[in-house]
């Protein structure tokens, strides 16, 4: 199944406890079908570790938060929008907004024959 967004799209959360907010995906995790996205305003995982040899001093990470891939959606102009897949007349597969009909990125390169 195609997935409607990729890694640097910007994307908003549209549901949870971070509704409305933006940030950018870091990652797609396909197997768990997820997104680890990055933003300002979403604050992430913070975990205390133990000192080890490795790190003596021990204290806090953060670590990125995901979102399951249904509840974020690419950003056009502000708001959110659905994808469509679309095949150029050279035979390149894009994904474009619904909203506004904005080329979001390539999905597959042109072919070779045509």
């Amino acid at each position: 199944m195609p997935v409607h967004v990729r890694k640097g799209d910007e994307v908003i959360i549209l549901a949870g406890d971070y509704k409305g907010r933006t940030g950018r995906v870091a990652r797609v995790l396909t197997k768990q079908d997820r997104v680890v996205v990055q933003g300002s305003g979403i604050d992430g995982i913070v975990r205390n570790m133990r000192p080890t040899r490795v790190n003596p001093q021990g204290g806090r990470i953060e670590i990125d938060r995901s979102f399951h891939i249904s509840n974020v959606a690419p950003v056009v102009d502000g708001k959110p929008t659905r994808v469509r897949f679309e095949r150029k007349k050279d035979g390149s597969k894009v994904r474009v907004a619904v909203r506004g009909g904005k080329e979001l990125g390539a999905v597959s390169p042109a072919r070779k024959g045509k």
